[in-house]
C-alpha cells in the first residue's frame, strides 16, 4: 500500500469543508468528530487516524462551523444540514459509498446521512452520538456545561478546562494543557463566537428533528453498526447505548468502563482495535 496525504477544501454550494485525505486504497473512512468548542477532524482522533489509515482510507473533515471550515451551520435542521453537507462533500471527491464513524455531534450527522441515504453509508461506528433520547429526560450536566459556553460572560479558558477535565473524560488529569490551549484559542473565531455552531433548540420542530430515535426510519435501517459507549459518559446517557442496541436491526453495542465522552482518545488503543475489527471485510454481525 502507497501512503498519501493531503488537506484540501471541498466546496459544497455556498460552503467550502477542509479535509485531511490519508491512507491508502483501502474503503473510504469518514471520520466526524465532536462538536465541543474548538473542535477539529485531526484533534479529535489524534490517537486513531495513523491505525486506521493503515488499512483504509481515511477521511477526516472540520464538520460545518468548526476548524478551517465555512462557519455556518443551519440551527432548523442542525443534524439534516451537516449530513446534506457531508455527503455533498463525498459526491465532490467521487466516493459513492464509506464507512462512517462519528463520535457525538459527528455520530448524529452520521447516522442522519444513513437514515436519509442508507445506499451512501456502509458501516456505521457510533460513540456515544447525539440525538438519542434527547427529549426524553432533562440535559445532563455534561452537555448543559457544553451548550453554556459561549452563553453568559462568553468563553473563557477556565470553562473549557472544567467541561473537558470534568464532563468530556473520566480522567481529568490525563488532559494536557496543551490540548486545552490550542481548543480555547480555536473556540475564539469571532465567527463561532458570534453564531456557535451547537446551540439549544430553538423550537418543537427542530428539538425533536434532533431526537434521531423519535425517526420511525431508525428501526429499519440495515447497515451494520457498531455502537461504542462510555459506562461514565457525562454529556449523552450511556443509556443511549442499549436504547440503539434495541432499536436497530443490525447493530451491536460494546460499553467500557472508567471511559467518559471521548472514548476514541481515553481508550484509543481498544477504539483503534474495535473500529479496525468491525470494519474489515471479513466482518459479518449475526443477522447480516
Amino acid at each position: 500500500m502507497t501512503r498519501s496525504d493531503s488537506e484540501y477544501r471541498v466546496r459544497v454550494g455556498t460552503a467550502e469543508i477542509s479535509v485531511t485525505d490519508t491512507g491508502g486504497d483501502g474503503a473510504p473512512v469518514v471520520l466526524l468528530h465532536g462538536g465541543g468548542p474548538g473542535a477539529s477532524g485531526i484533534s479529535n482522533y489524534s490517537r486513531n487516524i495513523d491505525a486506521l489509515a493503515a488499512s483504509y482510507r481515511v477521511i477526516v473533515p472540520d464538520m460545518p462551523g468548526y476548524g478551517r471550515s465555512t462557519k455556518y451551520v443551519d440551527h432548523s435542521d442542525p443534524f439534516g444540514y451537516l449530513a446534506d453537507s457531508i455527503r455533498g462533500m463525498l459526491d465532490e471527491m467521487g466516493v459513492q459509498r464509506a464507512h462512517l464513524v462519528g463520535n457525538s455531534y459527528g455520530g448524529a450527522a452520521g447516522l442522519r446521512l444513513a437514515l436519509d441515504t442508507p445506499h451512501r453509508a456502509d458501516k456505521l461506528v457510533l460513540m456515544g452520538p447525539g440525538g438519542i433520547g434527547t427529549t426524553r429526560g432533562l440535559p445532563t450536566p455534561g452537555l448543559k456545561s457544553l451548550l453554556g459556553y459561549y452563553a453568559g460572560e462568553g468563553p473563557s479558558r477556565e470553562k473549557l478546562a472544567t467541561f473537558i477535565r470534568n464532563y468530556l473524560v473520566y480522567d481529568g488529569p490525563s488532559v494536557p494543557d496543551e490540548l486545552i490551549d490550542l481548543r480555547y484559542q480555536a473556540s475564539l473565531d469571532p465567527q463561532v463566537v458570534a453564531d456557535p455552531p451547537l446551540r439549544r433548540p430553538s423550537g418543537l420542530r427542530t428539538l425533536w428533528r434532533m431526537d434521531l430515535t423519535r425517526d420511525k426510519r431508525l428501526r429499519r435501517l440495515t447497515n451494520p453498526t457498531l455502537v461504542l459507549w462510555g459506562r461514565d459518559d457525562k454529556v449523552n446517557r450511556p443509556a443511549g447505548g442499549p436504547m440503539l442496541l434495541n432499536m436497530m436491526p443490525n447493530a451491536e453495542l460494546v460499553m467500557t468502563s472508567h471511559t467518559g465522552h471521548w472514548m476514541q482518545w481515553e481508550r484509543a488503543e481498544l477504539f483503534n482495535e474495535l473500529v479496525s475489527d468491525f470494519l474489515s471485510p471479513d466482518t459479518r454481525l449475526a443477522s447480516s
